[in-house]
């Protein structure tokens, strides 16, 4: 009751109520927004995810219809579902210890080392569609860069994306392109933070560099190598343009991940409503994963001395 009479003599003042509806007014054009292309699509999106739906006719209510044909009848969901696991869990750790080693390497105090922060940075700028195109002519097996430079030694390069056992590999080594932008920038921040008191400490009991790494800086950074963690099996689970640009989905669907199947189902097969069931089995797939991640950091994530 105490609050309710609050609320009462709040909107008895008349300068509180004129503050509060200016409040309500600046705010309007983020909540309309958020209402008209926020919360309405993902409401139709779940709706349709539940009817077979083709964009030109009425939508037909069929019930877990279209759930039930990804989970039991699509082979083209599964191998998409694999493909993408299969970068998610091999991109995400190289992007985090490269980004953390670059991190380590620039953190170190000597002359010019802006300039070599500034080097490892400005690749991270370019990116999407140009990044992809210039990742297909280094790694085309005739005339790429890269199979050039192993020949100049003798060595035969591999096909990379015309090869169904090379094409994820290489689409995962050009992620590795950008580990010295925003990553390496907030890891470093972090390295800074930690007290050199701590580092002073290994070195009295007559510990090395790799002690130095192993007991102080991993625990100091672990809240970081968390949040890079999570964002990037995010990102992972949502990869697309690379694979769009470079083989759209092929060779032999070594490279057709989901986002991409979803992609074509929406806009070549135009199966609107099955497209919305794979965007929401990917939702609750990676919330699943999120809250998996969520408890394993409360034992292992370290924040002042205490756990997660």
């Amino acid at each position: 009751m105490k609050s309710i009479d609050n609320l009462k003599s709040f909107w008895k003042s008349p300068l509180r109520r004129n503050q509060a509806m200016l409040g309500y007014l600046f705010v309007s054009p983020w909540v309309l927004g958020f209402l008209l292309f926020g919360l309405y699509p993902i409401i139709m999106s779940l709706y349709y995810s539940l009817c077979q739906y083709d964009v030109l006719r009425i939508p037909q209510f069929i019930g877990l219809g279209n759930y039930r044909e990804l989970l039991f009848k699509d082979p083209y969901f599964w191998k998409s579902t694999w493909n993408t696991v299969y970068y998610t869990f091999l991109r995400t750790p190289l992007v985090i210890l490269g980004s953390l080693m670059l991190a380590v390497l620039v953190n170190n105090a000597v002359k010019g080392i802006r300039f070599f922060r500034t080097i490892y940075f400005i690749p991270s700028i370019i990116t999407g569609v140009v990044l992809s195109s210039i990742w297909l002519w280094m790694l085309n097996p005739q005339y790429g860069l890269i199979n050039t430079t192993l020949a100049f030694f003798g060595i035969q390069g591999p096909l990379w994306l015309q090869s169904p056992e090379w094409s994820k590999p290489s689409i995962i080594i050009m992620s590795l392109w950008s580990i010295g932008g925003g990553r390496m920038l907030v890891f470093l921040a972090a390295l800074q933070g930690i007290p050199q008191q701590m580092y002073e400490v290994v070195d009295l009991d007559g510990g090395g560099w790799w002690n130095k790494f192993r007991h102080v800086t991993i625990p100091m950074v672990s809240p970081v190598i968390f949040l890079w963690t999570v964002l990037e099996i995010i990102f992972s689970f949502q990869v697309f343009t690379e694979a769009y640009v470079m083989t759209k989905g092929g060779p032999l669907n070594s490279t057709m991940f989901y986002n991409l199947y979803l992609y074509y189902k929406a806009f070549d097969d135009f199966s609107m409503g099955y497209a919305s069931a794979l965007a929401w089995l990917l939702l609750l797939f990676i919330l699943i994963v999120t809250l998996i991640q969520f408890r394993v950091g409360r034992k292992l994530v370290y924040y002042e001395g205490e756990k997660a």
